[in-house]
C-alpha cells in the first residue's frame, strides 16, 4: 500500500470548538506571511516574529517551567524544529496565542506555538502535500508531526510502502537522528487503535523507536495542588509498554487560545526538547529524548495510570536540573 496516496488526515491531531470559530481578520504579520511553504517540498526558515509582538513572554497557556527556563538561559538556541505540517491548503481557523486572535492554516498556527515555547531555536516548516524527503539540518533537530496518517485497519507496518516524506521521519526516529513529537491523536483510543475501522499507521510505525514521542493532551497544566486529567478527546498510551514508556502529556488549555487538540500538545514537546538541546549542547537525540521521558511528573495528574498517561506529565524543570544527562 502506497503511502503516497494517503489522505493526511490532521482531523486526528486537531479539535476545533465551537470557541475556536470566532471569525476574525486574518492577522498575520510580514514576517509570517514570509516564510510559509507552498509546495514543491522546499523547506522554509521561518523568520522569527518580532520579540515584543510574540515570542519573548510567557503566555498563560503555557507551563511556569518555561519562564523559569528563559530565565536561566534557556530557550532553544543551536536546535532546529522542523514543523511537518499543512502550509498550503485554503483551510484556515481561529484562535489566539495570547498575542491577539489570528485566523491560520494548521501549520502555521503549530509552528507559532513551537517558536514561542523555544524563542531561540531555528523554526523551520516543511508542506506535508508533497512526496519529498525530510531534510535534516547541522546540529540537533526536532521534527514536529501534528498529523495522523488513516487508513483501512488490519495492515501490518511492514506491508507499507511509505512515501520519501514519511519514510525519512520513521528512519530519523529509528537512528536516532532526530527527535520526533507526534500528536498522538484525538479519537480517545489508545495510540495506534482502531477507530471508524481505520488506524493512524504513521503511530504505529513510530511504535519501539527510540527518539519518537507521543504527546497527549491534558485539560490544563497540571500541579501537585490541583492535578490535571487527560483531555476528553485525547488518544491515551494504552496497554503497549512500548508506547507507554515513550507518551508524554502536556497541558492544552483550549479555554485561553480557543484551539484544542493533540495538535498542540506536540508542538510543546518540541518546543522543551529544543530547550533541553539548549543546556545540553553535546547530548544526542536519544540523550534528549531520554531525559523528557525520565524526569515526567505522575503526581501532577489525576488517578495516575500508565495506560492512560504513559510516563507522565512532561517537565520542563525537571527535565533541566541534571548537571549532565546520559
Amino acid at each position: 500500500m502506497s503511502g503516497s496516496r494517503w489522505k493526511f488526515a490532521i482531523a486526528a491531531a486537531l479539535v476545533l470548538l465551537p470557541a475556536s470559530a470566532a471569525s476574525a481578520q486574518e492577522a498575520l504579520d510580514a514576517d509570517e506571511m514570509a516564510a510559509l511553504c507552498h509546495g514543491g517540498g522546499s523547506i522554509c526558515v521561518s523568520a522569527r516574529i518580532p520579540a515584543a509582538k510574540t515570542t519573548q513572554a510567557v503566555r498563560n497557556w503555557m507551563s511556569p517551567d518555561v519562564g523559569a527556563a528563559w530565565a536561566k538561559g534557556y530557550k532553544g538556541k543551536g536546535v532546529t524544529i522542523t514543523i511537518v505540517d499543512d502550509f498550503s491548503s485554503s483551510s484556515r481557523f481561529s484562535g489566539n496565542f495570547g498575542i491577539g486572535v489570528q485566523t491560520q492554516r494548521h501549520g502555521e498556527w503549530t509552528r507559532e506555538e513551537a517558536s514561542m515555547i523555544a524563542p531561540a531555536a531555528t523554526i523551520r516548516s516543511k508542506d506535508f502535500s508533497t512526496s519529498s524527503a525530510v531534510s535534516l539540518a547541522g546540529g540537533r533537530n526536532v521534527l514536529n508531526l501534528s498529523y495522523g496518517m488513516y487508513t483501512a485497519a488490519g495492515y501490518g507496518v511492514n506491508q507499507i510502502w511509505w512515501a520519501p516524506e514519511e519514510a525519512s521521519i520513521i528512519s530519523y526516529a529509528t537512528k536516532g537522528s532526530a527527535i520526533v513529537s507526534k500528536a498522538a491523536g484525538n479519537d480517545a483510543v489508545a495510540v495506534g487503535g482502531v477507530t471508524g475501522g481505520q488506524q493512524d499507521y504513521l503511530d504505529l510505525a513510530l511504535i519501539g523507536k527510540p527518539t519518537a514521542i507521543f504527546a497527549g493532551a491534558l485539560s490544563t497544566n497540571g500541579t501537585t495542588s490541583n492535578k490535571a486529567a487527560l483531555a476528553w478527546y485525547s488518544n491515551y498510551a494504552g496497554s503497549d509498554p512500548l508506547v507507554q514508556s515513550h507518551f508524554l502529556v502536556v497541558g492544552v488549555e483550549g479555554d485561553k487560545t480557543g484551539l484544542y487538540g493533540t495538535s498542540f500538545a506536540a508542538p510543546i514537546i518540541s518546543g522543551y526538547a529544543a530547550i533541553i538541546g539548549s543546556k545540553f549542547t553535546k547530548a544526542t537525540p536519544v540523550q534528549i529524548t531520554n531525559d523528557l521521558l525520565n524526569t515526567a511528573r505522575t503526581d501532577t495528574l489525576a488517578n495516575y495510570d500508565p495506560a492512560v498517561y504513559g510516563k507522565g506529565e512532561a517537565s520542563l524543570s525537571r527535565a533541566l536540573a541534571p548537571v549532565a544527562i546520559k
